[in-house]
């Protein structure tokens, strides 16, 4: 029987066909749409989901129901010794805390990971969980592991509109159409706890470019000044990536060193609080455990 199975939900932006290649689960996120429900990746596609929202459809997201949530663990225990779930951050949903609840009935079998951390580096934070496991650690140590280093990474995101903030009742009306009139771009970051704002941009040009020096800046302050090996930068965007293409040439073009960059499209349960046409960059201190 393998030892540790990794568990994550669609808040990676690991879709289910990537799971299975990978060897890994994911649990959908539940969504409520006008009077139906979605759960992503499985009955809503990223162009149902942004078409729906620009319709102007009233939008909530929730939690996955505790009942979804025991019965994937109980089908993963069937073949495994011991899970390791990992969620989204805790700063930004409240489904790693009843994860941990949950797991409490699991006698030791279950881990809950809050290392802070959404879509491409909650991804990475799975592939560094599935590199542990093949080094033969316990869910326990794998999960250490993971909360010892999740804060090493941030996300910086450009959106495209204010419509969606204002919606969400994040920003006021006054805010969203004086940002409208002045083609504001704002540029949010999210280093671990939740989305915050970090800075305006005039244009899509310039809201890159400050995404960019971010970026830079992050790896010689918070991550130490780390050589380009010791970095992964990946990128993410919601709906249509015609716009995120052009910004991993510029991203490519300022980091020659970064390789090959992995890009998703960013999960719905930020999308609907920022809308289509945002672009995202993201730095992760390498852990060399994926690499021995």
């Amino acid at each position: 029987m393998p030892g540790v199975a990794i568990v994550t939900d669609s808040n990676s932006g690991i879709t289910r066909k990537s799971a299975e290649e990978l060897g890994l689960f994911v649990l959908p996120m539940p969504f409520r749409i006008g009077d139906q429900d979605y759960f992503e990746d499985v009955n809503i596609t990223q162009e149902m989901f942004y078409r729906l929202i620009d319709e102007g459809k009233s939008i909530s997201t929730s939690q996955p129901a505790p009942t979804d949530v025991t019965a994937l663990w109980d089908q993963v225990l069937k073949d495994h010794d011991q899970i390791v779930h990992i969620p989204m951050s805790s700063g930004l949903s409240g489904s790693c805390q009843s994860a941990r609840i949950l797991a409490q009935d699991y006698d030791g079998r279950v881990e809950v990971v809050d290392n802070k951390r959404i879509s491409v580096t909650l991804r990475r934070s799975c592939l560094d969980a599935l590199a542990l496991a093949r080094k033969g650690m316990s869910a326990a140590e794998i999960r250490e592991n993971l909360e010892r280093t999740g804060l090493e990474s941030g996300i910086y995101i450009m959106l495209d509109t204010l419509t969606y903030l204002k919606r969400g009742g994040r920003i006021t009306p006054t805010a969203a159409a004086i940002g409208t009139l002045l083609r504001i771009r704002p540029v949010l970051q999210i280093q671990g706890e939740k989305l915050d704002a970090f800075a305006k941009a005039r244009t899509h040009a310039q809201g890159c470019k400050i995404m960019i020096q971010a970026i830079l800046d992050d790896i010689e302050t918070r991550f130490g000044g780390l050589r380009a090996h010791d970095v992964d930068i990946d990128m993410a965007c919601s709906g249509d990536e015609t716009a995120l293409l052009a910004f991993r040439d510029e991203v490519m073009e300022a980091m020659p060193w970064a390789g090959e960059i992995h890009y998703d499209p960013l999960s719905l349960s930020v999308g609907c609080h920022i809308g289509p046409g945002a672009i995202a960059v993201t730095a992760t201190k390498r852990q060399h455990w994926r690499e021995e």
